[in-house]
Parts: C-alpha cells; structure tokens; sequence
C-alpha cells in the first residue's frame, strides 16, 4: 500500500502442555516457550511495529513466590528490545548462579520470564497514542492469584463511552476511556465476582483460603464470565486473556472481523493473528491450524483441557477484507491465491484502458506488497496474449510461413521492477515544499525501459488517501516518460472510515470522498451534504440498533467510474506530461476473489455491528462542522 496505513495489532499465545523438564530433554532449553513466543512475534511484526508487549505466568508457585513477568517496549525495534531485555535479566541470573544451568526447577523458581503460558502482541501507535502505557499486555493486578488479569488484543469498540459509563455505574473508577482498559474492567468485574461466589462455597464447606485456591482454579467457568463481560459490547475484536492461576482464553467477535488462529498438539496449544505464523513457527500443515470462529472463545484451562465455546451468538460473518488484501502476510496458501485473483479480476478494465495494447505496455508493481496481484495481473495479462496469438494462427493456418509463427510466438507481455522504496526518508523540515520535495523521493525508478509510445500500467494493494500518488509516485513514474500512466488499485475505492481496528478514521481524509465532494459541487448538488448533515445530526441520540448510515447519499449521485476519473483528475500533478488513468476494483470481484473475507465496509458502507453507522455519521458530522477528532 503506497499509502501509510496502519493495523493495529498482532496477538500470540502459548501454553506449554507439559512440564518445563520435558522441553529441556526434547529441544535442550527450558526456554522454549520464551523462543518460540519471539518467533511468532517477529513473523507478526508487519501488524506492528510501534510497541510490543511479552508477558508470562509460572504455574504452581509458592505463595509470596514472584509468577508474573510482563515487559514492554515503544522503541524504534520493540520485539527486538523486549526480548533483548528478557535475555539480559536470564543472563545476568544465570551469570551470578551457574549452578542454575541444568536444574529446570530451580530456573522456573528463580529466573524471570520462564514459565508454562505467554502472551505476546506487536501494535501500531493510532490517533498519535504511542506512549508505553498504550502498549499491550495490560495487567490487572491483584493479591489473589485467581484474580490478576493480563489482556491483549488486536481490537477496536466503537462504544467504548457506553462502556465506560457502565463502569461508573457499577461503583469502579476506571483509570482511563480506552478501550483496551474498559474491556479488561468489564472481565475483571465479573472475574471478581466469580472468585467470591466460589470462594464462598469453599468457605461453606469449611475449605481455608489455601485450600480453596485450588478448587477456584479447577471451578473458574471463563465462558460465564466472558458471556457476563461482552454483553454491549460493540466492535472488532481478538483478545486473548490469562489469569494469575494459569487459566487462558482467547475470544473472538460475533461478526469474524478481526482474525485469530490457533493449533493444538499434545506439547502446546499456540494461538495467533496469522495461520502462516502457527505454520512456520511449529512447522505444521495448512490443515492442522484452526481457526477461531466468530463469537467463539478458545478456553484453556490450568488443568490442561482446552474447549472452543460460543460466548455470542454469531452473525453474519463480515471478517476483513483488508486481511487479505494487505494486512496479513501472503504467505498464508488461501490469502497467496485471494490476491493473485485480485490481479486477474482487475485486468479486463485495465485492457481497456489501454485500448488492448499489450505491445506497448509495461506492467509493474508498487509497494512490494502488490506484488503478488500483479503476479495474478501478468498471468492474465499472459492469457490474454495467449489468446490472440491463437486467434490470428486459426485465422491465418493456411498463408502463415514458419518466419511469422516465430514473430508471433516470440510476441511476450512485457513486466518490469519499474520503482524501488529507496529509503525511510524523515519529513524533519516542516516548511511544505521542502517536505513534499523529500516525499516525492521516497522511490528510485529504474531508467531505459520505458519508450515514449509505452502505456505504463502499475498496481497497488489499494488508494486510501491518494498523498504519496499525487506527491511522489505519478511524479516518479512520469520522469520515464511513458504515453500514459494506469494506477490500478486491487480494492475498491475506499468511502467510508474503519472503526474496527485501521488507522482510517476520517471521511475527509479519504480521497474517494474528496472526489464525490468535488463531483458534487461541479454538478451544483452540494446541497446533498448539507441534507446528509442533517440526516446524521438528527439521528444523534438515537440507539445505536436505530442509526441508518446516511453518508451513503454523498456517492449516490455518480458512477463508481466518474468517481474514479476525479480521483485521477485530483492526483494528476500539474507538471504532468503523461495521461493518468486511475482504475479500482470492483466490490463484486473483490468478493470473487476474497469469499471467506465478506467484510467492506470501508467500500460499501455496509457496517457488520450497528456502532459502525454511528461512527460513519459522527465522521461526517466532525467533517461538516470542522471538527478535528475521531468519531469514536
């Protein structure tokens, strides 16, 4: 993606199945858990690379014993830092008691970090929140064991205010309105209220507090307090959870629109944001990771037992289409053939936008992320060919001579490495054209290609904000000289804002919406959004099951086409000599070629939770009114 967008977070969980010493014999470390916990966060780093967390638990310890470790890192390479930090205190440990080095127990006794169950998730700073305290696991501490919380997750709530209030109104004073810390509140409420109910049965039957210990960890039922906790709950959301005693889960939303996996064998279960991740890191097939299904919970008990229980009932499955157009990695088999499809389905408007020249066109890619749709591009680019090279041999079977069957066949599609990300360049000077000249060098182009009579045809994951198109790569492309420059996005036009969990909260910010405003007041129908505004002001106080998305209307007016051509009008630079062409794809073959990933709302408007229509209508009214703030 040309654009900067950012995800939010990747998650990783392990719970070591047997005791410490069988890892130790088997793989010649008791720190198994903590490497494989680094390598499944490091294979996530794509969704995160602003902050990083590490948290593990012992199990069995002795009361006053230290069981809980977390560390965090907002340095410029987190995961490399926290585990930097990890080895340093192992190290300096084991420097000071070598006799530590073959005894497991007296390492799970004495060193930090080792231990039965972990917790890792990466994260991207959102909405300039990038301070330490942001950074996941968050830890709810307490003296009893049964009632210490770790949370982490790759989520979003539209409704974190509600959320809050509902706080309030059960007496606590949560420390801040994020939704990280109202989600973990809300299962530490109930948490709480499960561990008095059984400690109080224990005390009936004349258990002491140690002797009820054991009992509450074996009786805690996860899936009655998740049930107890999400109820309002309005979001996108992958949490994983562990309790101080050893218990785990980790719970999906009813709609599927945030990702999880998970594998389990008779040594690990092991969950994460990303099926390839699970396969690389234990090395197991495609078919041995599961994933998590929507409203579900994977509960993992300290005893061992692991279930998969409904905590919601689930709906519609929207999960997001971006997974797979962006966010994860294509190495996962599913996600590699989705976007290859993604190119195919996008060739035939690209055909006709070059009038079926494949002779005079380059095809190439930019980011490196596009790479594998312009792999699906080519291939159907090479069809094509393929295709009128047939053609003209049945046409001509009888007059061709072995000279023209040669020409013909040596005919190929040409493809080409036309731009390179040359470097992070930092924006330090703040006056804009000083700052738009840096920008507009981010990317080298690869000179002596490109004819003056060549169509240049590049594809991109998908335009969200159309800067780094307008300030540097139509400026870059048109330096080769091409007769006419073709921006293919893999996805749809992006309309509407994400309150799920990408950094794309802002109508305004949106070039497609910037494209339908400028269509709007060329037409003289600028009055739709003053309608659109009342619309949405007049739906304020409503519930949020109530709240119809009005900002539908802004692109009622126009064609998906006539959008697409402001957009090129709007990111052609001035000083521009090639004709540019901006071409998007199609919602319908994004879902062709994306079948399991249902979720566009940021295409359609079409939000899977009813706080989604909301957020669109409150963007629109921060929009009109001026409003720098996010609408939710």
């Amino acid at each position: 993606m040309s654009d900067k967008l950012n995800h939010e977070c990747g998650i990783a969980l392990i719970r070591l199945k047997k005791p410490l010493e069988f890892y130790k014999e088997k793989y010649g470390t008791a720190f198994y858990g903590i490497q494989k916990m680094y390598l499944l966060m490091e294979k996530q780093h794509n969704r995160g690379q602003d902050g990083a967390g590490f948290a593990s638990i012992k199990f069995d310890v002795e009361p006053g014993e230290r069981y809980i470790s977390r560390v965090r890192s907002n340095d410029r390479q987190p995961i490399q830092d926290i585990f930097a930090q990890i080895n340093d205190r192992i190290n300096e440990e084991l420097a000071a008691h070598p006799e530590y080095a073959d005894d497991v127990a007296a390492q799970k006794k004495n060193l930090p970090y080792i231990g039965e169950l972990y917790l890792g998730h990466v994260r991207y700073g959102t909405f300039g929140k990038n301070s330490i305290e942001s950074v996941h696991p968050f830890l709810r501490q307490n003296n009893w064991m049964h009632r210490n919380l770790i949370v982490a997750g790759n989520f979003n709530m539209t409704n974190v205010t509600e959320l809050f209030n509902s706080l309030v109104e059960l007496g606590q004073h949560p420390k801040e309105m994020a939704d990280t810390v109202t989600v973990m509140e809300k299962i530490g409420h109930f948490l709480d209220d499960e561990v008095t109910d059984l400690y109080q049965e224990c005390k009936e039957k004349g258990l002491s507090k140690r002797e009820a210990s054991p009992v509450i960890a074996d009786k805690l039922d996860i899936t009655r307090i998740l049930k107890r906790a999400s109820k309002g709950w309005d979001g996108g959301y992958a949490m994983a959870g562990l309790f101080g005693h050893g218990d785990a889960f980790v719970f999906r939303d009813p709609a599927g629109i945030r990702p999880a996996y998970f594998y389990q064998d008779d040594e690990v279960v092991v969950v994460a944001s990303e099926r390839p991740v699970i396969q690389t890191v234990f090395n197991v097939g495609f078919d041995a990771v599961q994933e998590l299904q929507p409203g579900n919970a994977l509960i993992i008990k300290k005893n061992g037992q692991v279930s998969e229980n409904e905590i919601i009932p689930p709906t519609v499955k929207k999960a997001c289409s971006f997974e797979r157009i962006y966010f994860s990695r294509g190495s996962d088999a599913e996600i590699y053939e989705e976007r290859k499809e993604l190119g195919k389905l996008v060739l035939p408007a690209v055909l006709e936008a070059i009038d079926s020249d494949t002779d005079n066109t380059v095809f190439s890619y930019i980011p490196n992320t596009a790479e594998v749709s312009f792999f699906g591009m080519a291939e159907a680019a090479n069809d094509f060919l393929n295709h009128r090279k047939n053609q003209y041999i049945l046409d001509n079977r009888k007059t061709l001579t072995k000279e023209k069957l040669e020409e013909i066949l040596s005919v190929k599609i040409r493809t080409e490495k036309i731009a390179i990300k040359d470097a992070k360049l930092r924006t330090f000077i703040t006056e804009d054209s000083s700052r738009d000249d840096l920008v507009a060098h981010v990317y080298d182009v690869t000179y002596g290609v490109i004819k003056p009579t060549d169509n240049l045809v590049i594809i991109d994951d998908s335009i969200v904000r159309g800067t780094t198109l307008k300030m540097s790569i139509i400026k870059m492309l048109d330096r080769l000289k091409p007769k006419r420059i073709v921006i293919v996005s893999s996805a749809p036009q992006i309309r509407y804002p994400d309150c799920y969990g990408i950094d794309m909260a802002k109508l305004e910010g949106l070039v497609a919406f910037r494209a339908a405003l400028e269509l709007l007041k060329e037409r003289n129908l600028y009055r739709i959004v003053d309608e659109v505004y009342k619309k949405c002001k007049a739906q304020e106080n409503l519930k949020d099951i109530d709240v119809v998305n009005h900002v539908n209307a802004i692109y009622e007016p126009f064609t998906d086409q006539e959008i697409s051509d402001k957009i090129a009008e709007m990111l052609r630079p001035d000083d521009t000599n090639a004709e540019v062409k901006i071409i998007f794809q199609t919602v319908d073959n994004l879902h062709r070629a994306c079948p399991k990933n249902l979720g566009d709302w940021y295409f359609t408007g079409d939000y899977p939770t009813p706080g989604g229509n909301r957020v669109v209508n409150k963007a629109f009214m921060n929009f009109y009114e001026g409003k720098d703030a996010r609408a939710y």
